[in-house]
C-alpha cells in the first residue's frame, strides 16, 4: 500500500508534543523539496475542541470515518490511550483488517494492544509504561530496549522523540530513504539513530538498609575506578563471601558484579556526557581499564556504542 494519506487519530487529552511529531513528518507541505504531499487528516471522535491541557486545546477538522481509507492512521500519545472508546477500538480494527500501516507512538500502543492488534506481534513503547504494557496484553510481545518496532503493517515507538525514528522509518519504507532524508534535514533530525531505548534509561542507585549494605555501596561508587573481588567487599561487609554474594542479591535485585558494571557504565555516561576525556581515560575512570573493555560493556548495558553515545549526548561546555 503506498502512503499517501495519514489519518491521526486523536484520544483527550491530546498529548502535544507526539501529536507534534506526527504533524511535524507528515502534515507539512514539502513539495518544494520533492516530497511527495500527503493527504493530512486530523481525526477525533466528537466534534469538539480537545484539551490538550495546560490551557491549550485541539480541533481536528476530521471525525473517526477518515481513517476508513487512509494509508496510515497513527495513534499519538494520550492518558486516555489505555481506554480507548469502542468507536476508537473499532476505527483501529478496520484498519487493519483491511492492510493499512498503524503506527503509535508512545503511550498510543496501549490503544492498538486494546483493539487486538498486538497480539502475537513484536512492540514496544515508552521504557516507563513497557512493563504495564506487556501486563495487559500478555499476547503482545514487548521489548522495552528499542525505539521503535515494526512488526509487518504495525509500528509501535518508544517515548516522544522516538516516534520520529518511527515515522522516518515508514516514509523510508515507502518512498525511499532520499524522502526521508529531506524531511529529516529539515527537521534537523538524524534520518536514523542508532540503539535503543537503554541508553536513556536512568539506573539509579538501590537504597539499602545503612546497617546492611549501604555503607559498602557507598564506598563502592567512591572507588569505581579500582579493582575488587567479591571477597574484598564481603570482608569490608564483615560477612563471609556466601553470605555476602546472597545479601547483596537480596537487597538490590542482582549480583554484585552486575550492579558494579551497571554503576561503571552510568559513570562512564556521565564522562562521555560532560568531558573531553578520550575513550582510553574514561575506562580507567570507570574503572572498565581498556576503552575494549568499555565498548563491550557500554554496548551490551545500552545498546549503543560509547562515540555514538558521545555525538549524540555530548554537553558542550
Amino acid at each position: 500500500m503506498a502512503l499517501r494519506s495519514v489519518a491521526v487519530l486523536l484520544q483527550e487529552p491530546v498529548a502535544l508534543f507526539e501529536y507534534g511529531v506526527l504533524a511535524e513528518v507528515f502534515g507539512i507541505d514539502r513539495t518544494d523539496e520533492g516530497v511527495p504531499a500527503f493527504d493530512y487528516r486530523v481525526c477525533s471522535e466528537e466534534a469538539r475542541p480537545l484539551d490538550a491541557r495546560n490551557g491549550t486545546t485541539v480541533s481536528a477538522a476530521h471525525r473517526l470515518d477518515a481513517t476508513l481509507d487512509a494509508d496510515l492512521v497513527a495513534v499519538p500519545a494520550s492518558p486516555s490511550a489505555w481506554t480507548p472508546t469502542p468507536a476508537v477500538v473499532e476505527a483501529l480494527r478496520a484498519a487493519h483488517e483491511r492492510g493499512a500501516w498503524i503506527m503509535s507512538v508512545c503511550s498510543g500502543a496501549f490503544s492498538l494492544g486494546a483493539a487486538g492488534i498486538l497480539d502475537g506481534r513484536s512492540c514496544t513503547t515508552h521504557w516507563r509504561h513497557a512493563a504495564e504494557l506487556a501486563e495487559l496484553h500478555p499476547a503482545a510481545r514487548v521489548d522495552p530496549d528499542v525505539l521503535y518496532v515494526r512488526d509487518g503493517n504495525i509500528i509501535t515507538s518508544a517515548g516522544t522523540a522516538a516516534g520520529i525514528d518511527a515515522a522516518l522509518h515508514l516514509v523510508r519504507t515507502e518512498l525511499g530513504a532520499s524522502v526521508a532524508a529531506t524531511i529529516s534535514r529539515r527537521m534537523v533530525v538524524p534520518p536514523h539513530r542508532d540503539g535503543g531505548q537503554r541508553q536513556y534509561v536512568e539506573r539509579p542507585v538501590p537504597t539499602c538498609d545503612a546497617e546492611s549494605l549501604g555503607p559498602v555501596l557507598q564506598w563502592m561508587l567512591e572507588h569505581l575506578d579500582r579493582a575488587f573481588t567479591v571477597d574484598d567487599l564481603a570482608a569490608r561487609a564483615t560477612m563471609s563471601s556466601r553470605t555476602f554474594a546472597r545479601r547483596f542479591v537480596a537487597e538490590t535485585g542482582t549480583t554484585p558484579h552486575q550492579w558494579l558494571t551497571d554503576q561503571r557504565v552510568l559513570r562512564a555516561r556521565q564522562l562521555l556526557e560532560s568531558s573531553d576525556l578520550s575513550m582510553e581515560e574514561v575506562a580507567r575512570d570507570a574503572g572498565f581499564g581498556s576503552a575494549a573493555l568499555l565498548r563491550h560493556h557500554f554496548a551490551k548495558c545500552t545498546g549503543i556504542s560509547p562515540s555514538a553515545f558521545r555525538a549524540q549526548h555530548r554537553v558542550s561546555a
